[in-house]
């Protein structure tokens, strides 16, 4: 036999190998990803109550989808609150960053209190500032109605709701997009900042020029991770507003729980939710697409 000959018979032994060492992923995207989307589409074909027996409907989910008012106006205020908190917790976690990577006194101690509250619980953070919120006993509303910033308690209006809930969530996520930002900063050799300096460049022009261009990798993960997190808000809202005043702060997946759960349409809650990972997909590609690395010739 010919030297291809044995080298195609050594790769092809291989292969069996190399399936042993990836079967646990595979069984894993099996099981966690692809059988359930599998049911979830199927499910988004039917007229599937909670209880009794599923009837197939085709496509009249996808139909009442697209006139349901209801979830329009929730994927409306779900990408306003996207596009308020993501820029909020960018701000906030690269101003941190900075003041981390600086050579301050206790910076490992600020390192730790600014990521605190990352491990706290959604709903744990939610109840806290649910009570930091109350009109009785609540410390921040106490300060807020002193200073005449809100005449009314900050979760029973619309606009002061919303404020409220952005800024738990910057409290809670912005230390997790500080520590990748901080990696980033990290890994920039300081011989650029160094002949910067010598050049004459001022602050700003450093971080426009050397350090933004090279954190691009890193503020892709961040914004992809936060844009994903805040469209699949849920708990924060469930919690702290209700969905309310008026239905006012109702988010795509908390209109998709309502859907399936209090109003028992599964199978129509199931198509809510594919087109939502449609959405999500196309989101994350055009960012990908938007903030990769230039090509290099």
């Amino acid at each position: 036999m010919d030297k291809d000959g044995l080298t195609l018979r050594w790769s092809l032994g291989r292969v069996p190998v190399g399936l042993l060492y990836i079967l646990p992923s595979l069984l894993f995207v099996l099981i966690f990803f692809l059988i359930p989307l599998a049911m979830v589409v199927w499910m988004s074909l039917h007229d599937w109550p909670l209880l009794g027996q599923p009837a197939f409907s085709g496509l009249d989910n996808y139909a009442s989808l697209l006139g349901d008012s209801t979830f329009w106006n929730s994927l409306w205020f779900t990408t306003k609150y996207t596009i308020l908190v993501t820029p909020a917790i960018f701000i906030c976690a690269f101003v941190l960053a900075h003041l981390i990577n600086s050579k301050l006194r206790w910076v490992a101690l600020f390192r730790t209190i600014y990521f605190l509250p990352v491990v706290i619980g959604i709903g744990t953070s939610s109840l806290l500032w649910v009570w930091l919120f109350n009109d009785q006993v609540g410390f921040f509303n106490f300060i807020l109605a002193h200073l005449g910033v809100i005449k009314a308690p900050v979760l029973t209006t619309p606009s002061t709701s919303l404020a409220g809930v952005i800024v738990m969530v910057v409290w809670k996520t912005v230390g997790f997009t500080m520590v990748l930002l901080l990696v980033g900063m990290q890994a920039i050799p300081t011989e650029l900042y160094e002949a910067a300096k010598i050049d004459g460049a001022t602050w700003w022009s450093t971080q426009f020029f050397i350090t933004v261009p090279l954190l691009r990798r890193t503020i892709a993960l961040a914004l992809i991770i936060s844009v994903v997190g805040s469209f699949l808000a849920f708990d924060q809202f469930f919690i702290m507003t209700g969905g309310g005043p008026n239905n006012s702060t109702i988010t795509v997946v908390y209109w998709i729980y309502r859907a399936s759960f209090t109003y028992f349409k599964l199978g129509y809650g199931s198509a809510l939710s594919l087109l939502l990972m449609l959405i999500l997909t196309a989101i994350s590609v055009l960012q990908l697409l938007v903030l990769r690395e230039p090509e290099k010739y």
